[in-house]
């Protein structure tokens, strides 16, 4: 499979053998020899021989290997043709970004910045295994899981328009809480408001260079110099155990439906069987769970910085930007058919008009933000009409271009020189959490946001840079 350059920073390989779409890469010239260094190639082209496949089989910019598709894979797949799998969204269900803006100035925080961090990291429990200060078990889970967001912000972890500001107003409809298994609620019943490990964190950030002023006011950002927060992480075990259970189920299904895999990681079934419907139904939950999960650490982000400004977070002006969803799979309209979108570490990215945007965001476009490593920079971009091509779709970070282990040998004796060099102030449970997520472990996350800018997917709005960082 070869790709062959169709426009600026877009390039497609015709279907072979056994695929029954295209595959499409979105990348500037330099990043389309790291997508060849792993298995990233042959498992698009194990995703395009799917069945009900819609248009093609996509890369992004932040490409690599992951566990049957590839990490920034896309597919869309025909509701009565069309398969599901859970290979396609990820162990970390509903893994995403949300963004606050605040009224503070980087030069006001900087003196503070030692105090913020590590009020931070005592209010946000982190780290493998970590357990939060919110636990909810039985009718608490099952309701918090089905409603999203607005459950927690009705005992008083935020406001609406938090919810208001996030992918699915903070609560995906279909959550069945009957097909999660008890082992499902067991790991994730301690663990709500929790950061986890890996690539998560809270970050304090100085907007660095606003490239769209007026896109960028509608956001409520507004000058160079402001700062921001970001805060990183998923459904945490809850979603894990659904993705563990289901790839099991998935298998059978396979079977016994007579789907043809062309990898075992991709185990899939018809979207019209029961065993898809009890997978979205578990899946939903786990999305659900995200987004109370980030909606918590939201509270605890605002008592902390109240705690080290002595002033409420409103008067701080720590307002929810947005909040977007990772790996998921949705059914949409695209191309005036109804499909199910599967997004593996991919970024929705809807556009001026369109029905699913906040209303306030509405005669914009939905806010994309894309996070880079802790000692690079972050973007916040806007969703282009460009980007129905892509199923409203574009990167969701730098994308690795490393192993953990490998990043843990060449950086360990490097990232923390790194980050000093930048006054980047820092606190994580584990040094080697630290070395995993050093900035030469990514892809160079300004070539990936300038990739899906000049394909006309979404438009560049800020670059952040970090002030200080919590990782678990």
């Amino acid at each position: 499979m070869e790709f062959k350059k169709i426009r600026d920073a877009v390039w497609q390989a015709e279907a072979e053998g056994t695929m029954r779409v295209p595959a499409r890469l979105y990348a500037v010239d330099e990043l389309v020899a790291q997508v060849k260094t792993d298995r990233t190639m042959n498992q698009i082209k194990n995703v395009a021989s799917l069945p009900g496949i819609v248009d093609a089989a996509l890369l992004m910019p932040d490409a690599h290997e992951g566990y049957g598709f590839p990490i920034g894979g896309v597919a869309a797949f025909d509701l009565e043709t069309g398969v599901i799998s859970p290979g396609g969204v990820g162990y970390d269900i509903n893994c995403g970004v949300r963004l606050l803006r605040t009224s503070l100035e980087a030069d006001e925080v900087r003196g503070r910045l030692e105090d913020i961090i590590n009020a931070s990291f005592k209010n946000i429990p982190s780290g493998v295994g970590s357990k939060g200060r919110l636990r909810l078990q039985g009718e608490d889970l099952k309701d918090a899981v089905t409603i999203g967001s607005n459950y927690v912000i009705e005992k008083g972890y935020g406001v609406k328009r938090d919810a208001e500001k996030t992918e699915e107003g903070g609560g995906m409809t279909g959550a069945d809480f009957s097909k999660v298994s008890d082992m499902a609620k067991k790991r994730g019943a301690p663990q709500f408001g929790t950061l986890g490990s890996g690539n998560h964190f809270f970050e304090v950030q100085k907007v660095e260079k606003i490239f769209a002023p007026e896109t960028a006011k509608a956001f409520g950002i507004t000058h160079e110099g402001q700062v921001t927060v970001m805060l990183h992480c998923g459904s945490r075990g809850f979603g894990h155990q659904i993705c563990d259970d289901y790839l099991r189920v998935m298998l059978q299904a396979a079977e016994k439906y007579g789907l043809p895999l062309p990898d075992r990681e991709l185990a899939a079934t018809f979207l019209k069987t029961p065993e898809a419907e009890n997978y979205l139904g578990a899946m939903r939950c786990a999305v659900n769970y995200a987004f109370c999960n980030r909606q918590v650490m939201t509270h605890w982000a605002r008592e902390s910085f109240s705690q080290v400004f002595k002033r409420d977070w409103e008067a701080l002006g720590l307002e929810v930007v947005y909040d977007v969803c990772h790996n998921i799979a949705k059914i949409e309209e695209h191309h005036g058919k109804k499909v199910c979108v599967h997004r593996k570490g991919a970024t929705r990215a809807f556009w001026k008009g369109h029905k699913d945007v906040p209303t306030a965001y509405r005669n914009v476009g939905q806010p994309v933000i894309i996070p880079g490593s802790m000692n690079t920079s972050s973007y916040l971009l806007c969703g282009l009409p460009g980007a129905s091509e892509s199923f409203g779709t574009v990167c969701h970070g730098a994308g690795r271009v490393m192993s953990r282990h490998q990043a843990i040998r060449e950086f360990r004796d490097k990232v923390h020189s790194q980050l000093r060099e930048k006054n980047i102030v820092y606190r994580a449970t584990e040094p080697d959490v630290l070395a995993e997520e050093a900035g030469g472990a990514y892809k160079n996350v300004d070539l990936v946001v300038q990739s899906v800018e000049r394909a006309g997917l979404a438009q560049i709005v800020c670059k952040m840079i970090p002030l200080g960082v919590v990782k678990g």
